[in-house]
């Protein structure tokens, strides 16, 4: 039975819509893409309510380290690390990574650039665990525990947000119930009572303003007939209401037109904390210019070969990859 709650609010368009009582996970078959609870049509998965996940919590101390990034990182906590990290494409087995390293620490934002086909996407699928890769070397660690040990929908519930280029469709399945489900998974993960109907709305009112998107849209299935935009905002909606620790965003920029990206980071810097990150792949400049980041990484053949700041996106803009490959 559907319910329609009415909250005090001087906006129409942000009336609440209506929520639906989420089947149990146990029972919904999703294909694996969406943050990692949904990935690839190639792939489904069952989601169990029931099912016991290995404990993944973090393990490692405050540091004081000088890590892989050229620069004293204080007493922050590294969430990723990853050592010369090699993948090949699982069906004809080509390399594509080839000794990726970098340390991601809390409240840092990397960005990845480098032209197309030098495994910028292949790494961020990795990370996410896609079918289509298979790790042959080095070793990933997201918060003390090694993440390559994690079947995608585990890497989620740890706190790991992978949005993609082309998020798919999920038909029979409207956003509220989508976005209800996936955060109770997450608070089950943590020991946390689940929210129901009334309580979820609730929680999830603030995110919607956050990312500029009207109440109505929940009703619509995941990703069903939305536009580029509307999907991007889609995947950092899920963000906001997952509230993961690492995001991982990979072109979000792309097929954007400026209002919306403008509101699409927008709502990434207001979720940005000491005790979160983001690593975003990107071929522009704008993105940076809204999304200040800690550090730029140039990767090349499968592997970083150059580590700066701004500076270096603002070279690559103006005199391209020729530039940085000659310094």
């Amino acid at each position: 039975m559907a319910l329609r709650f009415t909250l005090s609010s001087p906006s129409p368009s942000l009336q609440p819509p209506l929520l639906h009582s989420p089947p149990p996970l146990k029972f919904l078959t999703l294909p694996l893409n969406l943050n990692l609870f949904t990935y690839s049509t190639t792939r489904s998965l069952r989601l169990s309510s029931t099912r016991r996940l290995p404990a993944v919590t973090a393990s490692v101390s405050s540091v004081e380290a000088t890590g892989t990034n050229g620069t004293d990182s204080g007493k922050k906590r590294p969430l990723l690390e990853v050592k010369d990290l090699t993948a090949v494409i699982a069906e004809s087995k080509q390399e594509i990574l080839k000794g990726v390293n970098v340390v991601v620490y809390e409240g840092e934002v990397h960005a990845i650039m480098g032209k197309n086909g030098s495994g910028k996407s292949t790494f961020s699928k990795v990370l996410a665990g896609h079918p289509d890769y298979e790790v042959t070397g080095g070793s990933v660690v997201f918060k003390g525990e090694s993440l390559l040990d994690m079947e995608p929908e585990e890497r989620s519930l740890a706190g790991l947000f992978m949005s993609f280029q082309s998020p798919v469709e999920i038909p029979g399945v409207n956003n509220i119930d989508f976005l209800n489900m996936a955060y109770n998974a997450r608070r089950r993960k943590l020991g946390l009572p689940e929210l129901g109907p009334i309580e979820f709305y609730a929680y999830l009112f603030p995110k919607l303003e956050l990312v500029n998107m009207k109440s109505d849209f929940l009703n619509r299935n995941v990703n069903e007939g939305f536009s580029g935009g509307e999907r991007k905002r889609n995947e950092i909606l899920q963000l906001a209401v997952l509230g993961a620790e690492l995001a991982i965003l990979d072109e979000i920029d792309s097929g954007l037109d400026i209002d919306a990206l403008q509101d699409v980071a927008k709502a990434v810097n207001g979720m940005l904390t000491p005790k979160n990150a983001v690593l975003m792949i990107t071929h522009y400049l704008r993105l940076l210019e809204f999304i200040k980041p800690t550090f730029i990484h140039i990767m090349e053949n499968g592997r970083i070969v150059k580590t700066g700041d701004i500076s270096i996106a603002k070279t690559l803009e103006k005199e391209g990859y020729k530039a940085i490959s000659a310094t």
